[in-house]
């Protein structure tokens, strides 16, 4: 019974500080202790330390000299430089892919994770979350069929930071036009992509997939050129300092 409460705890610390740090709450900079979030939690000291070395793996909280955790800061050039790595790494794990030789069953299991993603695009409203989730499983399996445990790895770890996961700018229930488009150019290289790694065209899957990753860059660029107001929507651009 311990244990369970213990993982209880565990987890509502960790979803409760990434919540704050996203949101904006908990700026880049801040220094985090762990009595005072344990009081503020109203949980033990244990929990607490587990979440902070947790949230200091994804990149979230960095490690302080002194000992203890401090709130990360991030520009936005290092949103451009974090997409812009996912975007190497995942042309580099669908080269591998195409080169090496997807089976058969991950060819199949790829198509059939494409085959539901069109089918969100189906009705008069796009099915966001169900996207989101597929979307994930697309990249996932992507990264999987490089054959290189070392570049899934990499490609796991790049994607950690909210502003540089696949779905990052997926527009959710809000009517963004410009990122409403992107989706379906997004939706096409999916299928391209594919295809490339089954007929094994290395070069082609991998500017397709850097490619790919590109549009979350274009996006980006249209918040803070276009509407700036749209930061406060996309997940973990809130904590991000200009």
């Amino acid at each position: 019974m311990q244990g369970v409460e213990a993982r209880t705890h565990a987890r509502r610390a960790l979803t409760e500080l990434r919540a704050r740090i996203l949101s904006g709450e908990l700026p880049g900079g801040t220094r985090l202790l762990e009595v005072p979030l344990a009081e503020m939690l109203q949980i033990s000291r244990t929990p607490v330390r587990e979440a902070m070395s947790r949230l200091a793996e994804e990149g979230l909280l960095e490690r302080m000299a002194s000992g203890g955790f401090a709130v990360r800061s991030f520009s936005f050039a290092d949103v451009t430089d974090a997409i812009e790595l996912r975007g190497v790494l995942e042309g580099t794990a669908a080269r591998l892919a195409a080169e090496r030789g997807a089976s058969a069953a991950e060819l199949e299991e790829l198509a059939r994770v494409v085959g539901a993603l069109d089918a969100c695009f189906d009705g008069a409203e796009i099915d966001f979350e169900t996207y989101s989730e597929l979307n994930a499983d697309f990249h996932a399996r992507l990264a999987a069929m490089s054959g290189s445990r070392l570049v899934e790895a990499e490609v796991a770890r790049a994607t950690r930071l909210p502003f540089a996961s696949p779905s990052a700018f997926l527009p959710d229930k809000a009517d963004i036009t410009a990122f409403r488009r992107s989706l379906h150019i997004a939706q096409q290289q999916h299928r391209l992509i594919l295809e490339a790694i089954g007929n094994r065209e290395g070069t082609r899957a991998e500017f397709l997939a850097r490619e790919h990753a590109r549009i979350a860059r274009r996006n980006l660029d249209y918040i803070l050129s276009e509407d700036r107001s749209l930061i406060a929507r996309v997940p973990g651009l809130a904590f991000v300092v200009d």
